[in-house]
């Protein structure tokens, strides 16, 4: 896969497609690209996948962690492949948020499970992170796939697609990069001040699910407040990354393709 200078060191990229309009697409924190290529699927244009410093093969510059730093990665991919629209998940949707404040070509944003606007998480968000940390720190790639696991609704821990999902994260959260931020997770919100958020003119899809402390859905519903031009779906728990991929998939290439 190709690399472009970033910021703080080499970014990690995949290309495919061709031609406009010219998509970008952001994972989450001990995410990657594999995993947020399904969300892809039927975009057209060209579509441009990235590693955030830290992971996959990106470099991990002095730079500190940070929202400002992600969406600094999330600006030099835009300004790199002059994207105009983009897909974020997780703490990706949160750095495409913050990037959108400071670059307003955007003409189109999906932000998927946000975690948070301008307030740091809280309660049982704190205490999964906490408790992944400490898994982490003594490498314990096993507790961390079973932690990971039982996170997630009953119904769909026994598929393998589930299993290996919770094992490539785990095996990323022990590498020393982000074995060093975890803990830094909670405290970071993308904005100061959501009042800043009626700057981002461009239509912005939120999705979300019920049930995912992580990515609680009442962000979605505070973002659709902060926005001038966002439309909501929330799923039901697990509906986004199982039990409702394909619909998920239609949802984002329909609102994108329009």
């Amino acid at each position: 896969m190709p690399f472009i200078d970033g910021p703080s060191g080499p970014l990690e990229c995949l290309v495919n497609g061709s031609g406009d309009p010219v998509t970008m697409f952001a994972h989450g924190f001990a995410g990657s690209i594999s995993e947020t290529r399904p969300f892809g699927s039927g975009v057209v244009g060209l579509r441009v996948f990235f590693h955030f410093r830290g992971h996959g093969e990106s470099g991990d510059g002095p730079a500190p962690w940070n929202y400002a730093s992600l969406a600094a990665d999330v600006a030099c991919v835009a300004t790199t492949y002059e994207v105009n629209r983009g897909v974020g998940v997780s703490i990706g949707a949160g750095a495409l948020l913050r990037a959108a404040l400071e670059r307003p070509a955007f003409e189109r944003l999906v932000l998927v499970l946000p975690p948070a606007v301008d307030r740091p998480r809280t309660g049982r968000a704190v205490d999964r992170v906490e408790s992944m940390a400490q898994r982490a720190d003594e490498g314990d790639v096993e507790g961390l796939t079973e932690l990971l696991l039982n996170e997630q609704p009953a119904d769909v821990r026994d598929r393998r697609v589930v299993q290996m999902w919770a094992r490539g994260q785990a095996q990323r959260l022990v590498t020393p990069p982000l074995r060093e931020v975890i803990r830094r997770v909670p405290a970071e919100h993308p904005v100061e001040d959501r009042t800043a958020l009626k700057a981002v003119a461009c239509p912005v899809l939120l999705i979300g699910q019920e049930g995912d402390e992580a990515h609680p859905s009442s962000v979605v519903h505070e973002l659709a407040e902060a926005l001038p031009d966002a439309r909501m779906q929330i799923f039901s728990a697990g509906g986004v990354l199982w039990n409702h991929r394909g619909e998920v998939r239609q949802l984002i290439s329909g609102f994108l393709n329009d």
